[in-house]
């Protein structure tokens, strides 16, 4: 494709997304669809197009994982590089794809017919080792199944008409309570909720209210509130914030002329281990997108999205077709079920391989077509959030059960769980087990449970919430998981007595030094000299001097870091030192601090090419010449 084509194919994609700027995530995609990758005539023409710096789209293309500023292949081969996968043999299974197609990792064909690389997790890790082929899901990878895929490159076989079977994804589901057991069609929450509005001269006054954020009657979006709040229900994505709190506080916030609150679902899930919201969106969308409905209702928004991270690109098309559906019910756009003026709608914003966007405000940067930077707080988002409008922000799993909450009531969801964690939880059990899968729990139940329930022996360690929440030894199995004990935004990986937990920790570093985006010094210089010095220790150089070193770098980061990345990025290490320290001890082959650099060695192949092989030479040189 020429540059003047490539000039056309940017200029229908910007009409057909309004040459609006803050579609410029979405723009970059559909460019890259179209051309393979992001030549600079593509970058220039979209920047011309939307009126933006040329160096603003080359700010936000270069940060984004899934985007290519260079050629990259007619087929992108990305190994998910998550530490589930590598336990299942992925690299080997990488390395075997190389050899059988003549390529590096790393690097693209000679014939720049295919590249191979590593990716952060992809959310398979029920069904790995896995891959994305230009962003298709690949699960259960066998050796068999590189050799196809090896096959169909070679001959150059289109995706379309690769086997179905290579890309089928399952959603396997071990054990279900409220969320994912109670029965649900389509439109239940949006009809329980309209009994509740008040009728004949007190609806203009509730749809006024409604449209407007003003406090309702005694029946309509306060009762709601109401409900929520009876429900305990706390946002599922971690950090547990009560929801009845957040909607109230959106609801009210003050809302100049002209603009609308927004409701923004979170499927953003990039924590290595979790895959519960994809499990979620699958087999349930309509009730998520329910829950989104519902909130809107509850706080006066006419505008939702739907974040979906880029390694869920296999399920847009679905998503989309409920979406429209809904529309075509009566259950999305205007007047919903009739209503007049009860108008809210959704779109999808694909993702495109940052993992900081499941943070709240960088998602909303990203949204309006910016860098995935995260945001000085306050003001938080419930008040100046999407293009500075007040805006809910909540996890796939908090929308869900909001829209069962709207049903059947705050009582009925708070009578399971504990006092502080009222309901159940989702939890995306993967590693070392029998069953992996997604199991519902009530809040309260312990690890031990959890473990038997998914058919786990010879448990070493569980890490729970991903590589930043915690990792616990067998002493501690009895634990609940809860706000109050263990919090979880749902992943919890098993780890059995064959697994090397410094490996374990170490992989967790290199995925956070993979995901820094950059924005501040400590965390940007922090997680790459925490991956260094793991990396030292792997070597064999290391001393009782690193770890020390290790403990004074996270008091730093946990200081200074701009966000929660950088905050947790020492937790993997550091609870795997508590718990599992021989894993490190037998690393330590000094009793001094030894350099990770070797300066001597560095300069050896530059001597060798010049004819200085004696590390010493230039000194008797210099000798030689002052005497």
């Amino acid at each position: 494709m020429d540059e003047s084509e490539q000039g056309r194919v940017v200029g229908g994609i910007l009409a057909a997304q309004g040459h609006d700027p803050t579609r410029l995530v979405q723009i970059l995609h559909h460019c890259q669809e179209a051309v393979g990758w992001l030549p600079p005539a593509v970058r220039a023409a979209v920047a011309a197009g939307l009126r933006l710096p040329l160096a603003q789209v080359e700010g936000v293309a270069g940060f984004y994982a899934f985007f290519h500023l260079q050629p990259v292949g007619r087929y992108r081969i990305l190994f998910s590089d998550n530490i589930t996968d590598r336990m299942q043999g992925s690299e080997a299974l990488m390395q075997r794809l190389c050899a059988s197609l003549w390529v590096e990792a790393g690097k693209v064909s000679e014939d720049g017919l295919v590249s191979i690389d590593r990716t952060s997790c992809t959310g398979l890790c029920d069904q790995g080792p896995a891959l994305l082929v230009n962003l298709r899901p690949i699960g259960r990878l066998t050796v068999g199944r590189i050799d196809q895929i090896a096959d169909l490159v070679r001959e150059r076989v289109p995706l379309d008409a690769w086997p179905a079977e290579l890309f089928a994804v399952e959603h396997p589901v071990w054990r279900r309570d409220r969320l994912l057991e109670t029965p649900f069609a389509p439109g239940d929450a949006l009809r329980a909720v309209r009994e509740r509005v008040p009728q004949d001269g007190l609806a203009a006054a509730n749809l006024r209210s409604w449209r407007e954020g003003l406090p309702g009657g005694l029946a309509g979006p306060d009762a709601l509130l109401d409900e929520i709040k009876r429900a305990n229900l706390r946002g599922r994505g971690g950090a547990g914030f009560m929801t009845g709190l957040k909607w109230e506080a959106c609801r009210h916030a003050p809302l100049p002329a002209g603009q609308t609150r927004c409701v923004v679902c979170n499927a953003d899930e990039g924590e290595p281990g979790t895959f519960k919201d994809r499990v979620l969106l699958a087999t349930r969308p309509d009730l998520v997108i329910e829950g989104m409905t519902v909130a809107a209702y509850a706080i006066g928004a006419r505008r939702g999205f739907i974040y979906l991270r880029g390694e869920y690109r296999f399920l847009l098309a679905g998503l989309e077709s409920v979406l429209a559906e809904r529309r075509q019910a009566g259950l999305l756009g205007p007047d919903i079920l009739g209503v007049p003026g009860m108008d809210f709608d959704i779109e999808i914003h694909l993702g495109a391989g940052a993992y900081v966007c499941g943070e709240e405000s960088a998602l909303i940067e990203s949204l309006e077509g910016k860098r995935g930077t995260p945001r000085n707080r306050p003001p938080f988002p419930v008040t100046n959030g999407y293009l500075d409008q007040p805006t809910v922000v909540n996890n796939v799993e908090t929308f869900a059960a909001a829209a069962l909450i709207a049903v059947q009531g705050g009582a009925w969801y708070a009578d399971r769980g504990t006092a502080h964690s009222a309901g159940t939880k989702l939890l995306s059990v993967a590693g070392d087990c029998a069953r992996p899968g997604v199991y519902e729990f009530p809040f309260g139940v312990s690890v031990r449970a959890v473990l038997a329930a998914c058919g786990a022996q010879e448990t070493q360690a569980v890490q729970v919430g991903g590589p930043s929440g915690v990792c616990i030894g067998a002493d501690a199995f009895d634990r609940c998981l809860a706000f109050e004990d263990i919090p979880t935004a749902g992943a919890f990986t098993i780890f059995d007595q064959r697994r090397d937990m410094f490996e374990v920790a170490r992989n967790y570093v290199h995925f956070f030094q993979h995901e820094s985006c950059g924005f501040c010094t400590p965390c940007r210089v922090g997680t790459r000299l925490l991956r260094d010095w793991m990396d030292k220790l792997q070597r064999g150089g290391g001393s009782p001097c690193d770890l020390a070193e290790i403990e004074q770098l996270n008091g730093l980061l946990q200081r200074s870091s701009h966000c929660g990345l950088g905050h947790t990025a020492c937790n993997p290490v550091l609870d795997t030192l508590a718990h599992f320290r021989p894993a490190y001890l037998q690393r330590l082959q000094h009793t001094t601090f030894v350099p990770a650099f070797d300066l001597d060695q560095a300069l050896a192949a530059a001597r060798q090419m010049s004819g200085r092989d004696d590390p010493g030479a230039h000194l008797s040189a210099a000798a030689d010449e002052a005497t």
